[in-house]
């Protein structure tokens, strides 16, 4: 195969797995929210949501490992906890707001059905398709990146050929921390660390004949080229909402929004058809979720089948109870959880990414513990029953912004790598 063709398929997966039909969600109201403060919301939305992903890649590519490898440096108790936690996670949040994706943009504009009726009917079927692999999602997943792509790229096209780019002024504080933390919602960083190994596997046997260095360029240009894609079509959908701004109440909610932009820009049969497809997109991710962490659990207790299948009913009666709420209120819901594990999340990637030099056990195990700590502030920041207040933690650089952990990681990374050269003369 052509070394150009190769790139393109690959950067296609890539896409298609940081892609999540939840995520078309956030960016439109993002920009409804920023107006004309739309670039530095959309530019922290993407460091988040795009560029820590795609390095997480490249981590991968250098790591030809799974998710246990990503903390492994830290101690290998650390990577069996974290690896749990993330599939927890996983299984308890982003699994059912795809069913409240789905209720919200498909079910509830045609149907008087409740949403305990949807999750039940979804999570059933997502049961069903764990329990019985099949190629038919596979095939499915193919076309559905594709024309979920063309309908977004007509909503945006249409969007800046027939609105005025005039944006109104906003009182938004602190855009671009809020960009970073509304892509946290994303939970591409994560995705990045679980689903990457097997992307990188996958191009490893597809292109036995190449060699480890030629694998390594192909799957750096390939994330590189695959992240533009995604830079272009967040900052397109955020500018979409900006621009929207007059034509919805304040209190609109996500899936509301674009919604009314799909009917606004394509009509009724083309937002029909957008509803249909973010269905079934969000239908094969709660699968590829809730079978990776059967698959993760499973291999964890020497392959055994009713491990698998215990985590997969855990899976499917946790997506039923969280599926009934709504895609809002599940995004409160996570938010405090992210504060902490994102943090950890995102050093684990950078420092894998980093060459081994600048990254010893020493200084993994030193910034890991100081993301850690610093974290907690955060953490019991966003759990707004406890009333904790920001002020409580003003001696933190960046506490106002919610990323109390940055410098102080930072300076631990910087002084643990002094540390370590001078201990290895």
């Amino acid at each position: 195969m052509d070394n150009r063709k190769k790139i393109l398929v690959t950067a296609f997966a890539l896409f298609s797995l940081f892609f999540g039909a939840g995520n078309l969600i956030l960016p439109p109201k993002l920009g409804f929210q920023s107006g004309e403060l739309w670039l530095l919301v959309a530019l922290g939305f993407c460091l988040s949501a795009v560029f820590i992903p795609i390095l997480g890649i490249l981590a991968h590519a250098k790591l030809q490992g799974t998710i246990f490898d990503f903390g492994k440096k830290v101690s290998p108790v650390f990577s069996l906890v974290y690896s749990f936690i993330i599939y927890a996670i996983s299984i308890s949040l982003p699994s059912p707001r795809t069913a409240s994706v789905t209720h919200e943009m498909a079910i509830q504009p045609f149907f008087d059905s409740p949403p305990w009726v949807t999750s039940i009917i979804y999570f059933t079927l997502v049961f069903l398709f764990v329990m019985n692999r099949s190629r038919i999602l596979n095939i499915i997943g193919k076309f559905l990146t594709p024309a979920i792509i063309l309908i977004l790229l007509c909503i945006i096209g249409v969007a800046f050929f027939n609105f005025k780019f005039e944006f109104l002024s906003l009182a938004y504080e602190n855009p671009f921390s809020k960009g970073i933390l509304e892509g946290y919602q994303t939970f591409d960083a994560i995705g990045a660390v679980v689903v990457g190994g097997v992307i990188i596997v996958s191009i490893d046997l597809q292109y036995k004949e190449d060699s480890y260095a030629q694998k390594k360029v192909l799957i750096q240009k390939a994330g590189w080229l695959a992240g533009s894609g995604l830079f272009l079509i967040y900052t397109g959908l955020i500018i979409t909402g900006a621009l929207f701004r007059n034509g919805f109440g304040a209190l609109t909610t996500r899936t509301e929004l674009l919604q009314g932009i799909s009917l606004e820009t394509l009509g009724a049969i083309g937002h029909l058809f957008l509803s249909a497809l973010v269905s079934l997109a969000c239908f094969t991710t709660a699968v590829g979720i809730v079978a990776g962490a059967a698959d993760f659990v499973k291999s964890r207790f020497q392959n055994s089948q009713n491990a698998y299948l215990l985590t997969a009913i855990i899976g499917a009666i946790l997506g039923v109870v969280m599926g009934q709420l709504d895609v809002g209120a599940i995004i409160m819901i996570a938010f405090p959880f992210l504060m902490l594990i994102y943090p950890i999340t995102i050093v684990l990637i950078i420092l894998n990414a980093l060459p081994d030099k600048y990254a010893p056990p020493m200084v993994f195990k030193a910034v890991v513990i100081t993301t850690l700590i610093l974290s907690i502030p955060d953490f019991l920041i966003a759990i707004d029953p406890l009333g904790i207040r920001k002020d409580t933690f003003h001696w933190i650089p960046l506490n106002s912004y919610q990323m109390g952990w940055v410098l102080p990681a930072l300076v631990v990374f910087g002084v643990a790598n002094i540390f370590s050269i001078k201990q290895s003369r």
